[in-house]
């Protein structure tokens, strides 16, 4: 049985500093030159612009992976809440929209960017998230009228619920992504948007380990085993 070849068999770098870079530019609010300078100091001579292609390269394929491996595990249990929400961002002047579905334990279900913010774009998203991750039992959501039209052509408009702060679980999971953009000077193409929009939440889910809900010791051995699952990523 043949072996399945490396993703990096073609870079002279090795495995354990691509990731390394990829994680520090997906998962820090830090710029391109931030993450050189940061290499610099332990020895690791690279260009900003090595950086970029690094998480454009790879990037996709280690979200690919622990979406993969995340949402096996995740099926296995019945998703009762979901909240949904959208962002707007400035791509080159024009506002888009990001939207976004959190679960009730803060996990970032989906992510999509769409121009419009009508009952066509929140169909194809709902629809998007439904198909990875099937129906929830609740739907949260903000007043926009293009939820309840979107859920009544999927017949779920039943499950849905509205209120001035029940949807506070979404709204506080946009702040990573909120500081990444500040440090990125937001993005030039939609396209960028949406493939570091997908990347970002799904390195995110990976390394939140809810600090605030664990002791200090539980805290370090889930970060122990986050780090060693991603050491392994593409391995």
């Amino acid at each position: 049985m043949t072996q399945p070849k490396s993703p990096f068999r073609y870079f002279n770098s090795s495995p354990e500093i691509i990731r390394l870079v990829v994680m520090m530019y997906v998962k820090y609010p830090l710029s391109l030159r931030n993450v050189e300078d940061l290499l610099a100091e332990r020895g690791i001579d690279i260009c900003h612009e090595t950086v970029r292609f690094w998480w454009n390269r790879f990037g996709p394929m280690f979200a690919a992976e622990i979406r993969r491996k995340r949402v096996d595990r995740m099926r296995a249990f019945t998703h009762w809440r979901w909240h949904l929400d959208e962002v707007f961002v400035k791509i080159n002047g024009q506002t888009h929209y990001l939207w976004r579905a959190v679960d009730h334990e803060g996990e970032v279900l989906e992510s999509y960017v769409t121009k419009t913010r009508d009952k066509a774009a929140a169909l194809k998203f709902i629809k998007k998230a439904m198909k990875r991750h099937r129906s929830p039992e609740v739907i949260v959501t903000d007043g926009l009228k293009s939820y309840p039209a979107a859920l009544r052509e999927v017949g779920a408009l039943e499950k849905r619920v509205k209120g001035r702060r029940l949807n506070n679980r979404v709204e506080n999971s946009h702040l990573p992504f909120r500081r990444r953009e500040r440090a990125m000077l937001r993005f030039r193409r939609m396209k960028t948007l949406q493939k570091f929009a997908s990347v970002h939440c799904s390195v995110h889910n990976h390394f939140n380990q809810d600090r605030h809900l664990n002791t200090r010791q539980n805290y370090k051995d889930l970060r122990s085993a986050a780090l060693a699952e991603w050491k392994l990523l593409m391995a």
